[in-house]
């Protein structure tokens, strides 16, 4: 089998795709401007957006044998992503998440099954990782196999974290990822106790807990990182905005297969920014996912700014 830049690890689901002109009120009606069908979960949109990018990505998760499994399963085959790994449950009920884009701004809004299907065996990693991926991107759902990844990864794999909120093993994951991203939402967690402080004293509170480096995304105003003493910010380019599904997926994303490629954190920051904001031309979390030429050339135009120092 071929060096893998990436494994990843997370959630696939299907995505039903509403546009609105604007999101409704409760007990009302709105005509559908357009609606559309795409595979979707982190995990899901993480590794097409690698494989249209030209890394060489295998996917670890698992759908249900019904119908919207099976087209998770295509959409994944029609990216070229390493779907060895993927586990088919007979009987399983593969999620799906409902998604409504309100047209002006592109902004969206989801409402989402939680998923029934087994969890991803710990075990079954070992054998995973005996290829030698050089970057595992982990859904937010992982948490409970930081500390098998750890073990097996050793020192030679890196470990990127994309998280979504706080659960009971979220500081087993702190300690064990190389690069936790979180939204800035996260940094609201009461059982981070930041209630009350700046963002940017809650980005310097936060980097002390966690072991790796420290990227949180915000949106529109781009992506913040800590270098040193420093508090540094990537702001989005302009970009016409068509959907932000899978804008967080497709930054961490575009964030793994950079580390893997051997990017110091400023580039793959800017790099996964350009991805990111790219990815929200067209509906969906996929279809607007730029190559890595228009990638690049964008994340070359990016600037960097200090914007705190502790």
């Amino acid at each position: 089998m071929m060096d893998i830049d990436v494994l990843v690890i997370g959630r696939s689901c299907l995505d039903i795709i509403s546009v609105v002109e604007q999101f409704p009120q409760e007990d009302s009606k709105i005509p559908l401007l357009y609606r559309t069908v795409e595979g979707g979960g982190q995990g899901g949109n993480a590794s097409c957006c690698i494989a249209r990018l030209g890394g060489a990505v295998v996917y670890y998760a698992c759908v249900g044998a019904d119908n919207e499994g099976l087209f998770c399963l295509e959409r994944l085959k029609d990216f070229d992503v390493g779907m060895e790994y993927v586990d088919v449950i007979e009987d399983g009920k593969t999620p799906i998440a409902y998604l409504f884009i309100t047209r002006k701004s592109g902004k969206r809004t989801i409402i989402y099954e939680k998923s029934t299907l087994p969890p991803l065996s710990a075990d079954k990693l070992a054998s995973i990782l005996i290829y030698p991926a050089k970057v595992v991107l982990l859904g937010p759902e992982t948490t409970y196999l930081a500390e098998d990844i750890r073990a097996l990864a050793g020192d030679d794999i890196k470990i990127v974290y994309d998280c979504e909120r706080w659960d009971e093993n979220i500081t087993t994951m702190m300690a064990a990822a190389d690069y936790f991203i979180p939204s800035a939402d996260f940094l609201q967690a009461e059982e981070l106790n930041l209630a009350g402080l700046s963002f940017e004293q809650q980005m310097f509170r936060l980097v002390e807990m966690v072991a790796g480096s420290l990227v949180v995304t915000r949106g529109e105003k781009g992506a913040y990182y800590v270098s040193g003493d420093q508090l540094i910010n990537v702001p989005a380019p302009e970009i016409e905005v068509k959907d932000t599904t899978g804008a967080g997926d497709n930054f961490h994303a575009a964030f793994s297969l950079a580390v893997s490629r051997g990017d110091d954190l400023c580039a793959a920051v800017k790099f996964s920014v350009a991805v990111a904001s790219l990815s929200c031309r067209e509906y969906g979390g996929r279809q607007g996912v730029p190559d890595v030429t228009e990638a690049r050339q964008l994340a070359l135009a990016l600037e960097e700014k200090i914007v705190a120092t502790k």
